[in-house]
């Protein structure tokens, strides 16, 4: 039972690792679209990607080695962000109705 569960622990591992290596590539084309970016628009959402993608390695890093802490990190992370995600719909809102 014991080795049972030692296993599942190393696939686990492994598969994490692989998913952390994976999260790579969203996470470079999302900056890539944040730099280059037509308008303000795909960069604001190039931005909100960007902090689920950091939560998302964040995550992953806690299960890959075993540290509590990156969840918080993560958390952190996805606190300001959608924090952040508020402040600049109200910002957009407030200079959509200064044009009006």
């Amino acid at each position: 039972m014991i080795e049972t569960l030692q296993d599942i622990d190393l696939a686990v591992s492994q598969i994490a690792r692989l998913l952390l290596v994976l999260v790579a590539v969203p996470l470079g084309m999302t900056l890539v679209r944040m730099l280059r970016g037509p308008d303000d628009a795909d960069r604001y959402v190039a931005l909100d990607m960007l902090t689920g993608v950091a939560v998302t390695a964040a995550a992953l890093a806690a299960v890959v080695t075993g540290r509590r802490e990156y969840m918080d990190v993560g958390l952190g992370v996805a606190v300001f962000g959608f924090v952040g995600t508020c402040a600049l719909a109200a910002f957009l809102e407030q200079q959509k109705g200064d044009r009006e």
